[in-house]
């Protein structure tokens, strides 16, 4: 999502260049003044406007967390079932069931326990996949010099590694906040880590600095296929419904699109996902490690132990959370421009 957000910025920005260009008089000195304050006024007026996308992307995101938290919960109990004694207390736990138990043994707010540092997670990471998209994006373009500038295939090559790239870099650098929201999240009757201060200290005490960066290989593995099949499958759907419904609201082809792209992407990635929660969980609360041979040797036990079902574990609550969350971060995210644009304005 934050790619193609990256995209549509670069469209307006390459617009706004475009207008920039135009051919001046190279006599008129009064012109050529006008020329640059114009030019200054309209630099200042896109950086407020990024600064605006940025704020808007960022609450957007915070948002639909919070208000899709209570899924995402329920995906991370069902994804760890499968370690410890947790098999056989879950095992033929229903999403009904287990959202029972949360309301009835730990209190309606458990729903929403790491929600705090994954809205902390998310602000960051949304600022630094969209500085580090700009950043790659210049990158691939002076790499590839300027014959091949404004080709439409090569202009998706460079969307497509610059925002695969762009992730790789966002989820390195915010990685510990994500591990801690899932120490957090998977927590149940007993509260090992009582907050998230508490957590990072704990965890670097027990577990050493780089126990924050468990299961970071599953991570980056499965951040470019999920941004790539996201990115294919969004833009050949949305490509194909408009070309055969030309006429239908762009707000309603972007939420079905959109949604349709989250569920491929998860279905291909869920596993990866799954392989890194479990890898986040080793050694939580003090308990024994289980998987000790890597991501390939937590596959295959995985495998062996629970079978391929296994790798699915949650999966339903993973769709679930998909469609409200796509909708909840496009209008939430629209509208806050509106409104930003609004207040910039009368400013």
């Amino acid at each position: 999502m934050e790619a193609r957000v990256g995209v549509v910025v670069e469209g307006k920005q390459r617009a706004l260049n475009s207008a920039q260009g135009s051919v001046v008089d190279g006599g008129a000195r009064k012109f050529l003044q006008q020329q640059s304050q114009a030019k200054q006024s309209m630099n200042q007026s896109a950086q407020v406007g990024t600064v605006n996308q940025l704020l808007a992307g960022g609450i957007a995101g915070a948002f639909s967390k919070t208000c899709t938290a209570p899924l995402a919960r329920l995906t991370i109990l069902f994804q760890v079932q499968g370690m410890h004694s947790d098999v056989a207390a879950l095992s033929k736990a229903s999403i009904w069931h287990e959202a029972s138990r949360i309301v009835n043994e730990e209190g309606f707010r458990a729903f929403w326990r790491g929600n705090l540092v994954t809205i902390a997670h998310r602000l960051p990471y949304s600022s630094v996949s969209f500085y580090a998209y700009e950043r790659y994006k210049q990158l691939l373009h002076s790499l590839l010099g300027e014959n091949l500038r404004g080709n439409a295939s090569t202009d998706m090559c460079v969307h497509f590694l610059g925002g695969g790239m762009a992730g790789l870099t966002a989820a390195s650098a915010t990685y510990p906040l994500d591990l801690v929201r899932t120490r957090l999240a998977a927590q149940r009757n007993a509260l090992y880590y009582r907050g998230i201060g508490h957590a990072f200290h704990t965890i670097c005490r027990e577990e050493g600095f780089l126990g924050l960066y468990k299961g970071l290989g599953a991570t980056l593995l499965g951040v470019g296929p999920s941004i790539a099949i996201s990115f294919s499958v969004y833009e050949a759907l949305r490509s194909f419904w408009q070309s055969e419904r030309p006429n239908d609201s762009t707000v309603m082809v972007s939420l079905a699109c959109g949604s349709l792209s989250g569920i491929a992407s998860s279905t291909a990635t869920f596993p990866l996902d799954l392989v890194r929660r479990r890898m986040q969980l080793e050694g939580a609360g003090g308990r024994a490690r289980i998987y000790n041979t890597g991501l390939v040797g937590t596959f295959k036990h995985i495998i062996r132990t629970e079978g391929l079902r296994g790798l699915y574990r949650g999966i339903l609550p993973e769709y679930y959370k998909v469609v409200p969350s796509v909708g909840i971060v496009f209008m939430t995210y629209e509208t806050l421009k509106m409104l930003l644009s609004r207040i910039q304005t009368s400013d």
